[in-house]
C-alpha cells in the first residue's frame, strides 16, 4: 500500500498546450480518490503521468517514498484499468487475469491461487474458461479488474471503467468496484466525467477545470460547501441554478433581488456567511440547489418573503418527485462548463425537484417556495464562494 503524491506538477505539450497547471493533491494510503470534470479538463493526463503513460513536464510526482518522474510505467507498483478493458480476445478469463503474472514468472502455483482468489471475489468462478467474446460487458469489466487485483499493488488507476456500459449496469458496477476498493483497502485514484459517479464512489473528489485544481473535499462537503460557481454547478444533478442578483441588507436580516423579485435572506445566513456584509447594496451571485425551490401550496411552514412567482414550461414526473422547469426573470449565470447544455431564450432557466404531490400543471402560473437559509452566494468578479 502507498500514498500518491503530485507536487506542483505541470504537463506542456510539443505544441506549447499545457494540460496541468501546478497541480498539487495527496492521496492517502488506501484512500479511494476520483478525479472529475468535464471533457479536457485533464484528469485523464493527470491519471496518465501517475501511471508514467505521460511525461511530467516539471514538479516532483512520488508514490509511497520514491519519486517516480522518470521510472517506467512497468516499475512503479501500479495496475491500471482502462475504459475498453484491453483483454486479449484469444485468451481465457483464467489466461486473461493471470497474462501479467506469467510475464513476471510468478510460479505456477502462486498464479493459480491468486487468479482463483480474485475470480472468488469477482463472482468469475464459473467463467474461468471462457474467452472475452462470450461475456457480458459487467463481466469483461470483472475480468479487467481482476487482472489488477491479482498483480497486488500498490495503487489502482481507473481511467473511465464504466463508461462502456449501460446505465442500469453502470449503477450497479460503480458499487460493486467501490465495496472491492474498500475489501481490498488499496489506495486508489479513479478518473471520471460523471459527477454522479464522483460522488457515490470517492472518499475525497478532486474537481479539475482547464488544467487547475479547482476543489478537492469528501462529497457533501464538494455539494455543501462548493469553492465557486464552477463547482457548485458542476457536482449536483440536476446542476445548481445560478442568477445575477443583488444584496441589501437591514440590520441583521436583508434582501436578495432576483431579477424583479425579493428574497429575505434571514439572520442566520448572514450568521454562516459575515462576509456577505460586505457586499451589501452590491450585485452578487445567488446559487439555489433544486430541492431547495418548491411548490409554495406544499409547503406547511410561513413562507412570506421567500416565493418566488413564476410560470411551469416543463414537468418530467419521475415516481418520487417531480423535476419542475420554469422561469425567474433574472440573467442566468453560465458555470464555465464547456459540456453544459446552453438554454435558448424561449426555455426555462430554473429546475425544481418538487414533492410528487404537487399539482401543478404546465403552462400555469406556479409560487415557488424558496428555502433561502440554503442559498448559495459569490462574488460575480472572482466567482469564488462569499462566506467568512
Amino acid at each position: 500500500m502507498a500514498t500518491v503524491a503530485l507536487e506542483k506538477i505541470n504537463k506542456i505539450y510539443e505544441n506549447g498546450f499545457q494540460a496541468i497547471h501546478d497541480l498539487d493533491l495527496e492521496i492517502t494510503d488506501q484512500e479511494f480518490l476520483v478525479l472529475v470534470g468535464p471533457s479536457g479538463c485533464g484528469k485523464s493526463t493527470a491519471l496518465r503521468m501517475i501511471a508514467g503513460l505521460e511525461t511530467v513536464t516539471s514538479g516532483e510526482m512520488r508514490i509511497g517514498d520514491k519519486v517516480v518522474n522518470d521510472v517506467e510505467p512497468k516499475d512503479r507498483d501500479i495496475a491500471m484499468v482502462f475504459q475498453n478493458y484491453a483483454l486479449y480476445p484469444h485468451m481465457t478469463v483464467y489466461d486473461n487475469i493471470g497474462f501479467a503474472l506469467k510475464l513476471a514468472k510468478v510460479p505456477k502455483a502462486e498464479i493459480d491461487r491468486r487468479v482463483r482468489q480474485a475470480s472468488k471475489i469477482l463472482e468469475l468462478d464459473a467463467n474461468l474458461d471462457r474467452k472475452p467474446g462470450q461475456l457480458s460487458g459487467g463481466q469483461r469489466q470483472r475480468v479487467a479488474m481482476g487482472r489488477a487485483i491479482v498483480r497486488q499493488p500498490a495503487a489502482f488507476l481507473m481511467d473511465e471503467p464504466l463508461s462502456n456500459l449501460d446505465a442500469k449496469l453502470r449503477v450497479q458496477m460503480r458499487a460493486e468496484i467501490a465495496a472491492l476498493q474498500r475489501e481490498l483497502a488499496v489506495t486508489t485514484v479513479y478518473v471520471t466525467h460523471d459527477q454522479i459517479e464522483a460522488m457515490t464512489m470517492g472518499d475525497r473528489v478532486a474537481v479539475l477545470k482547464d488544467g487547475y485544481l479547482q476543489q478537492v473535499d469528501t462529497p457533501q462537503n464538494l455539494y455543501d460547501k462548493p469553492d465557486n460557481v464552477f463547482v457548485a454547478a458542476f457536482i449536483g444533478s440536476p446542476s445548481m441554478n445560478l442568477y445575477e442578483a443583488k444584496l441589501d441588507l437591514t440590520g441583521d436580516t436583508g434582501v436578495v433581488r432576483v431579477g424583479d423579485q425579493n428574497l429575505t435572506v434571514g439572520s442566520e445566513v448572514l450568521a454562516a456567511r459575515p462576509a456577505l456584509r460586505g457586499h451589501a447594496g452590491k450585485k452578487i451571485l445567488v446559487g439555489i440547489r433544486p430541492e431547495d425551490f418548491e411548490d409554495a401550496a406544499m409547503v406547511e411552514r410561513n413562507t412570506a418573503g421567500r416565493q418566488l412567482r413564476s410560470n411551469v414550461r416543463l414537468i418530467e414526473a419521475l415516481g418520487s418527485e417531480l423535476m419542475v422547469h420554469f422561469d425567474i426573470n433574472a440573467r442566468p449565470v453560465d458555470s464555465g462548463d464547456p459540456d453544459a447544455v446552453e438554454e435558448s431564450e424561449s426555455s426555462s432557466n430554473a429546475v425544481g425537484r418538487f414533492n410528487p404531490r404537487s399539482k401543478v400543471q404546465m403552462r400555469e402560473d406556479v409560487t415557488v417556495a424558496v428555502a433561502t437559509e440554503n442559498m448559495h452566494f459569490f462574488d460575480p468578479e472572482t466567482r469564488v464562494a462569499i462566506w467568512d
